[in-house]
């Protein structure tokens, strides 16, 4: 194999996960910011939505993950971008490409507080101005989300060594 193919992404003592994770993400405006989710106890954000199943469309993945967390219904909207991303959590690399929608659900933009039908899960409306602030990840998004959510396109973004910059 040429040298320029050669790259091994996983560091000593890492396990890796040997297949790439695809996910379906949803973009919420309501009257307090965006909606973002959390973990229980975990010092990061990210936007709500899951894994995509096998002969499922992402934005029907979309709408039934929102079900079955937060067990309220939404609409998946819009084609806003993709984000591909990796990292290791608990000693196990992940490689995620996620595709991000809008997303729109009057029941749940006008909650304040929303309880998620998984204990493992929090909710929280965060200003789009302090998504830095929420610990936004992939931190790509936090530039990302404020461009898709002025009408602006920038469709794609990878964190991969070689390919770091969002493509226009």
């Amino acid at each position: 194999m040429p040298a320029e193919f050669e790259w091994d992404p996983i560091p000593r003592g890492i396990t890796a996960k040997m297949f790439i994770e695809l996910i379906a993400r949803g973009v919420l405006l309501g009257p307090r910011g965006i909606l973002l989710c959390r973990n229980a106890g975990m010092d990061y954000t990210y936007l709500p939505g899951g894994h995509v199943e096998f002969g499922e469309s992402a934005t029907a993945a979309l709408e039934r993950e929102i079900f079955e967390e937060l067990a309220l219904h939404a609409k998946a909207g819009n084609f806003l971008g993709v984000i591909e991303h990796t990292f290791t959590q608990a000693g196990v690399a992940h490689h995620e490409i996620s595709l991000v929608f809008e997303l729109t659900g009057s029941a749940i933009a006008r909650r304040a507080r929303l309880t998620p039908a998984e204990s493992r899960l929090e909710f929280v409306w965060q200003p789009l101005h302090t998504l830095s602030e929420a610990n936004l990840l992939p931190r790509p998004l936090r530039q990302l989300v404020p461009i898709w959510t002025r009408g602006k396109h920038a469709p794609f973004h990878s964190d991969m060594i070689g390919d770091t910059k969002s493509k226009a």
